[in-house]
């Protein structure tokens, strides 16, 4: 995910913040120490309130992360690619590859949702248990709360619609019962959408009647819409891409541009002749050593065009998508870097050979497609 820093590993996989975190920590602590707190304890100091609400958005984080390993730890013990857990303000995101078999791919899905009700049924117990000893109400109010955020997570997330764990979890099944896996994410994306709609509307409704929570649930509809939307799209490209070689795919000849060159100098020597949006930068060796986004220039306040390098606002080589020629475009897609994105560079070992963009594979889908049907 874009705007993410990488802050260390979680049992070998490594995690990333994203900048909407502290939000999520000043929402939930806020809340916490302003309303739910001085509700269940009155007539606290404030400092205390506060200090309540930091410890429970802090640990409802943990929590949340809690859940993300239990997919990765899983997905790793089943042969699966894990690239990193990201945390934001709606929660968590595991970026890895595409379970193989239906099985894996509902134990990856249900692991979540099960440790995050099982965090909140332990919470939950463990604030009854010190709720009856002196002296310890205000924890005990903190794991009450937790602990029904939890649960309320674990359900929400069992959903039977993509992008959530439901989802996931119904589309394994129906990928074990009718052996078709294409159809199945079809139908999970489909449900999400519909989801989507509804969490939007709820959301606008709770929020045309003075509830500003419901803010919160319309976002949440719209990210879970805009993913189910693209895995459903996902899906319906699959079976025409099948096979299909990275070759196939690519265009050449592509835009080059040498790395240590000024912005101003790329602007006056690539960008004005291009019809590309994207050019890769090119090192000393005549190796690929960046790409390059040609809007980002337009971001570069034009008394730094005359001294910044290009590749101080290029994405680096080791962050960009690459495969060889030969590799399946279906597999080069499940790893497409979150981070970087379209397009695809293919290289022969260090030898620039093509690119593949958003407009090469409609081209490809279109052209098998239409063969398809001709046949």
């Amino acid at each position: 995910m874009n705007n993410s820093v990488r802050m260390g590993r979680v049992l070998g996989v490594p995690l990333r913040l994203h900048w909407t975190v502290p939000l999520l920590l000043l929402l939930f602590g806020y809340s916490l120490a302003s309303q739910t707190l001085p509700a269940a304890i009155p007539d606290q100091p404030s400092s205390i309130y506060t200090v309540a609400g930091l410890a429970g958005a802090l640990l409802l984080l943990a929590s949340l992360l809690a859940h993300e390993a239990a997919h990765a730890v899983t997905a790793r013990n089943k042969g699966i690619q894990v690239q990193s857990i990201t945390l934001w303000a709606l929660g968590g995101m595991t970026e890895m590859g595409r379970p193989r078999a239906a099985g894996a791919a509902f134990l990856v899905a249900v692991m979540g949702p099960l440790t995050s009700l099982v965090i909140g049924a332990a919470a939950v117990g463990a604030g009854i248990g010190l709720n009856t000893l002196p002296g310890w109400e205000m924890p005990a109010a903190v794991l009450l709360w937790l602990g029904w955020v939890n649960l309320v997570v674990g359900v929400f997330n069992l959903l039977p619609a993509a992008p959530l764990d439901g989802g996931r979890v119904v589309q394994a099944l129906m990928w074990w019962r009718t052996g078709d896996r294409d159809r199945a994410e079809r139908a999970a994306g489909r449900s999400g959408q519909i989801l989507g709609i509804v969490l939007i509307g709820v959301g606008w409704i709770a929020v045309l009647r003075g509830t500003l929570s419901g803010l919160w649930l319309a976002l949440i509809g719209f990210f879970v819409m805009i993913v189910a939307t693209a895995e459903r799209q996902h899906a319906t490209l699959a079976p025409a891409l099948r096979g299909v070689r990275a070759a196939d795919a690519m265009s050449s000849p592509v835009e080059t541009c040498h790395d240590w060159l000024t912005v101003q100098r790329c602007i006056d020597d690539v960008v004005v002749r291009t019809p590309h949006s994207k050019v890769i930068l090119i090192d000393f060796q005549g190796h690929p050593s960046g790409l390059l986004h040609l809007p980002r220039l337009a971001k570069v306040p034009a008394p730094q065009r005359e001294t910044l390098r290009i590749r101080d606002v290029a994405i680096p080589w080791a962050r960009c998508t690459t495969c060889a020629p030969d590799d399946l475009l279906e597999n080069v897609l499940e790893k497409l870097s979150l981070a970087s994105g379209m397009p695809i560079v293919v290289t022969d070992g260090q030898q620039l050979v093509g690119v593949i963009t958003e407009r090469d594979i409609s081209r490809l889908v279109q052209r098998r497609t239409f063969r398809g049907e001709n046949q």
